[in-house]
């Protein structure tokens, strides 16, 4: 089945096998007494940690300029902060942008813009959010017509930013008339608490739907469960409701790579549906799994087509002589106009990546920097002696206190309370410079990794598979037994043991980019990839803003023109030449752009396209280059 990792699950046998059909039972399982939501980065929500920070003053952008774009209009939305705005969609001459709640969740919901003189944008209506819900990626509206409703619907996602007045789920609007909008249903979706009502429904990442003749469904990022592809059939746009969801890795474990060691975050971040040959085809971004292509003609039977792999060093990196492994992150992808490619951007916000070893024992550590604590910055070393310092959770035996006058590095076993809760007891403890976390006993752990989730002022890696963090105070580990619940259900060693000499050193490995695949059945051939320059120079690793591309908007005109938001490198126009991607335009506003998302449009005969500036409100453009 290839190199597992830490997953939720269902209470339910058929979740085990990636399906559940009809009914949606179970709260998340705990093993061992662990809690399940202790920060491990296995589904989409932990991606939007990311999201909050951009560049800062006039220095913190790309230099301004154009290049065969030509800036149409740009317009401040009402009530915008710096962050505020999210993704944006396009149909039928009015644009919808979600205001994703900033700092303060506030104001959240969904501006709805009239771009029908694409030079005189108007904002007509704002449909105010649920307190403590806000919508972020995958907003979506198309007409469906069906037995029970015929007209233009908005869907959007709802993440929480306020408990416990926030809920999840995803809501639909009737928006035939675009000023007046319409609730239809809010907050539908899986429950992982059954019998809670719509407020339980789990926070949902991005939601996309099509109109299959009729019946009309949506798919959408379940952020809580490890089934993580929930469909709803939205036939009946009021009585909507769940009729499947998988774990495209357990259905499908062909998509799991072996090697690097390091793709280990594995789930559905965002999605599309498009009719190709009279079949529905969903283009899945499933993280560190790829992308993948899927039949979902029938959404209950959902069928494998293709997937990508990344390779063993990134090729992108390779270009600017980086022989580096690829950070994986498959965050969104489109089929182009013609269906001959895929282009899938992969999202990074760390141009610094980590090497650790047990330098005792001469063998890897596999871990990753946490996600919001103290980073290492390029070249920066952090060598010491480790020191077991238990689960450190409240209400264990206290944590030693590390030596002030030497550099310790608190290994910590994974379980019970959260990773942000041990680091606070290691910092309370004093006299460490760094955290290791190691992980747990269970079959949903191991000697299995991921990522964390967590806070605090320490730098902190992890987590390590469990026999790593047996080596280093050199006790036997067996796997198997830890799987069959068997072997040890905590190191056996006091906490203050000290163990094996480890280090750990950040090195520079550049931002997101896009990837340039043919579009065929099995593993799709990688023909190119596409980053701006500056992305791998470690010049602008800090100090330029986010140089990460965040989505891909293909062109409804030419099967070979392809638009990028590129955060603060701006919007990024590209050709397909000869099976490689050729940037032919950009643009760059004089006090800086933050764009997050693309959208085409077509207004008296021609293209456009819609920005999203996330500390602005919507931009314009037109693209002007020659064929």
């Amino acid at each position: 089945m290839g190199r597992a990792r830490v997953r939720m699950r269902v209470a339910s046998c058929l979740a085990a096998v990636g399906l559940v059909a009809g009914a949606f039972a179970g709260a998340a399982q705990a093993h061992d007494g662990v809690s399940a939501d202790d920060g491990g980065i296995d589904n989409a929500e932990a991606t939007h940690d990311h999201h909050s920070h951009q560049h800062g003053g006039d220095e913190g952008h790309l230099p301004a300029g154009s290049d065969n774009v030509r800036l149409v209009s740009k317009l401040g939305l009402k009530n915008v902060e710096p962050e505020k705005i999210a993704d944006v969609g396009v149909f039928n001459g009015y644009a919808y942008l979600a205001a994703w709640g900033g700092a303060t969740c506030k104001y959240n919901g969904v501006h709805v813009v009239d771009i029908r003189k694409p030079a005189a944008p108007k904002e007509v209506a704002f449909i105010q959010a649920k307190e403590g819900s806000a919508p972020g990626e995958g907003i979506q509206t198309l007409h469906i017509d069906t037995p029970y409703f015929d007209g233009d619907v908005l869907v959007s996602n709802n993440e929480k930013c306020k408990d416990p007045a926030g809920f999840g789920g995803m809501n639909i609007y009737d928006v035939s008339d675009p000023a007046h909008p319409t609730p239809l249903a809010e907050g539908i979706g899986d429950h992982t608490v059954m019998g809670q009502g719509k407020k339980a429904a789990n926070d949902i990442h991005s939601v996309y739907a099509w109109d299959a003749g009729s019946k009309a469904y949506a798919v959408i990022v379940d952020n809580e469960e490890g089934p993580d592809v929930d469909i709803v059939d939205i036939t009946n746009p009021k009585k909507a409701k769940v009729i499947a969801e998988y774990d495209l890795d357990e259905t499908f474990p062909q998509i799991v790579q072996d090697a690097p060691a390091n793709l280990t975050e594995i789930f559905l971040h965002d999605m599309v549906v498009k009719e190709i040959g009279g079949r529905q085809i969903m283009l899945a971004s499933y993280w560190d799994g790829g992308y993948v292509t899927l039949d979902v003609t029938d959404p209950t039977k959902a069928t494998y087509l293709g997937d990508t792999d990344f390779a063993a060093l990134d090729p992108e990196a390779l270009e600017s002589g980086l022989e580096v492994a690829p950070e994986g992150n498959a965050h969104q992808a489109e089929f182009t106009l013609d269906n001959k490619y895929v282009i899938g951007a992969d999202e990074d916000f760390g141009p610094y990546a980590l090497t650790a070893r047990n330098l005792t024992d001469g063998t890897g550590l596999t871990a990753s920097q946490g996600s919001n604590t103290t980073r290492l910055e390029e070249g920066q070393t952090i060598t010491g002696d480790s020191v077991f310092v238990g689960q450190a959770c409240v209400g264990d035996p206290a944590v030693p206190a590390g030596d002030p006058n030497a550099v310790d590095v608190a290994v910590v076993e994974r379980g019970v309370c959260t990773f942000s809760e041990k680091v606070a007891g290691v910092i309370a403890a004093g006299g460490y410079d760094a955290v290791l976390v190691f992980n747990r006993t269970g079959t949903d752990a191991c000697d299995q990794t991921l990522g964390m989730s967590v806070e605090g002022d320490i730098p902190t890696f992890g987590v390590a598979p469990r026999g790593q963090g047996f080596a280093i105070f050199g006790q036997p580990y067996d796997d198997a037994a830890c799987q069959a619940g068997t072997g040890p259900a905590q190191l056996p060693v006091a906490p203050g043991t000290k163990g094996d000499r480890l280090t750990f050193s950040s090195y520079f490995d550049g931002w997101g980019y896009a990837h340039l695949y043919r579009n065929e059945n099995g593993k799709l051939t990688e023909l190119d990839t596409y980053a701006v320059p500056e992305a791998h120079d470690p010049a602008h690793a800090t100090g330029s803003g986010d140089l990460s591309i965040h989505e891909v908007a293909v062109s409804e005109k030419r099967a070979d023109l392809l638009y990028f938001s590129y955060y603060t490198a701006g919007l990024r126009v590209a050709k397909i030449v000869g099976d490689e991607i050729v940037e032919v335009g950009h643009y760059i506003d004089e006090h800086g752009n933050n764009f997050w998302g693309a959208q085409v449009f077509e207004s008296g005969g021609k293209e456009y396209v819609a920005a999203s500036d996330r500390d602005h409100g919507l931009y314009v453009f037109e693209y002007t280059g020659g064929v």
